[in-house]
């Protein structure tokens, strides 16, 4: 029975010196693999950037009038009643 108990033990600390081991690697490895992804990607010439920004700017702009005159009228048929 006490055999038992060290097979058992030593599988454990084995495991554990194995996890200590990896742990670098498995804390590396999605740093690694987000690298090569990056790497990937096709990036927006600056024109590009400019032109998707001014349409996300004109798009805010767009939708804070529309829910401003929403707001105006909500807020006119609220006195209203």
């Amino acid at each position: 029975m006490a055999d038992e108990k060290s097979i058992v033990k030593g599988k454990e600390e084995s495991k554990f010196v194995k996890f200590v081991k990896n742990f670098p690697k498995a804390i590396a490895r999605p740093f690694k693999n987000m690298w090569h992804e990056l790497r990937k990607v096709t990036w927006p010439t600056r024109q590009d950037l400019i032109n998707y920004t001014l349409i996300v700017l004109a798009f805010l702009v767009f939708m804070g009038v529309v829910i401003g005159l929403l707001d105006m009228v909500s807020v006119s048929l609220t006195r209203a009643i």
